[in-house]
Formats: structure tokens, C-alpha cells, sequence
């Protein structure tokens, strides 16, 4: 990809990003935040946050698939993003939902198991985003650090996991996110799978030396 693709494409996800945040901001100075404004809010910055982590995670897979080496440099980005919305998702729970009372919010995630895996994310999400700088990967070392961020499949998992929790029942959306992240990771998979095997073909299909050298 150009130089002017790559640009495009970062100015189209920044603002694909922000879209909903804007349609949030514009929904209080309307006044228009349906009749439960803070389980809406909550709800879109969380779904908001949900999507970016996914799309982050499908980035590796389809350079594996499809070659593409431009995907990896927007990894990061919608990482970023998706930590962004993850606290403002938790900032409306703590702030306008409980109003910073502490230890109710403490039982909660204690008590409910949605809020647990929920809380669980953010708290792996903090290291992810304190370590996404080249000088972090620098510091850390590549193998390391690859080891780390491979954290955010667990942390897409508890972010599904949330969500099919907190969904009423009969809603069938939580299960299509679920379906994606499952897709992700088998292709994944599918890719190391691949990269494990190749080493053993090429071992198979290589010729045999001469016999006077074998007997050598």
C-alpha cells in the first residue's frame, strides 16, 4: 500500500473511531440519550471498545491469509483506541453508575461475574498500552514483548465473555461477536499450524546426498 493509502486509511479508522463518541456528545447536547442515558452510554462504549479490540486482533491473521504486510501497522492503533473506549466505558461505571462508591462497586466485582471478567480486561489492557512504544519494545526485547501482547486474545476473550454475561436473554449480538473472535483465533491457529509444518516439509522434500557421500 501508498504512502497516501496508508494516511487515508489511518484518518478513515480515526474517524470510523470516534463516530460513536461523537454521536454520544451530540445525543447530551440534544438531550436525546434514549430514557436510560447511562445504560446507553455505557452500552456504546463498550460495543465501541469491543469492536476496535477485534479488529485489532484480525490484523495478524489477515496478513497470514492474505500476505498483506500493511494490516500489522494499524494493530496498534485500534489497540490504543479500543483501550481508550475501555476506559471510558469504566469511568461512566464508576462515575455515573455507582458515583464513586467504592465498596459497592468493590462487591460487585466480587458478586457479578461480568463486571469480574470485565475488570479482569481492563487491568491486562493497562500493560498492553504502557508497552505499545518502540522504545518499550526496545527496552523489552521482540520476543518478550510479542510474548506479552499475545495477552490480547485473552483479554478479546474476557471482553465476549462480558458481554454474553451482560446480555438479557434471547439477544443473539453477543454470540455474533463471539463467532468472530472464535475465527480469529482459528486462523491463528491455522497460521502456526502452517508455519510448524513447513520446516518438516522442506526436510522431506529435500534430496539425498549420493550414496559415495552417505557412505563417506
Amino acid at each position: 500500500m501508498s504512502y497516501r493509502g496508508r494516511i487515508a486509511l489511518k484518518a478513515a479508522i480515526w474517524i470510523g473511531s470516534f463516530w460513536p463518541l461523537g454521536v454520544l456528545l451530540r445525543g447530551f447536547m440534544t438531550d436525546d440519550l434514549t430514557a436510560n442515558p447511562i445504560e446507553y452510554v455505557t452500552r456504546t462504549l463498550g460495543l465501541t471498545a469491543l469492536v476496535l479490540l477485534l479488529t485489532s486482533l484480525g490484523m495478524t491473521p489477515l496478513r497470514a491469509l492474505l500476505g498483506w504486510s500493511w494490516p500489522i501497522q494499524l494493530r496498534r492503533l485500534l489497540g490504543l483506541l479500543a483501550f481508550f473506549y475501555v476506559c471510558l466505558h469504566f469511568a461512566v461505571w464508576i462515575g455515573l453508575d455507582h458515583f464513586f462508591a467504592w465498596r459497592r462497586m468493590w462487591e460487585d466485582v466480587l458478586k457479578r461475574p461480568f463486571i469480574t471478567v470485565g475488570m479482569s480486561a481492563l487491568l491486562l489492557l493497562i500493560p498492553l498500552a504502557a508497552t505499545s512504544t518502540q522504545g518499550m519494545i526496545k527496552r523489552l526485547g521482540g520476543a518478550k514483548w510479542r510474548l506479552l501482547h499475545k495477552l490480547a486474545y485473552v483479554i478479546g476473550g474476557l471482553g465476549v465473555l462480558h458481554f454474553l454475561w451482560l446480555a438479557k436473554k434471547g439477544r443473539t449480538t453477543p454470540y455474533y461477536y463471539a463467532i468472530a473472535l472464535s475465527l480469529l483465533l482459528g486462523a491463528r491457529v491455522w497460521d502456526w499450524g502452517r508455519k510448524k509444518l513447513a520446516p518438516e516439509r522442506v526436510s522431506q522434500t529435500k534430496p539425498s546426498p549420493p550414496l559415495g557421500e552417505r557412505v563417506g
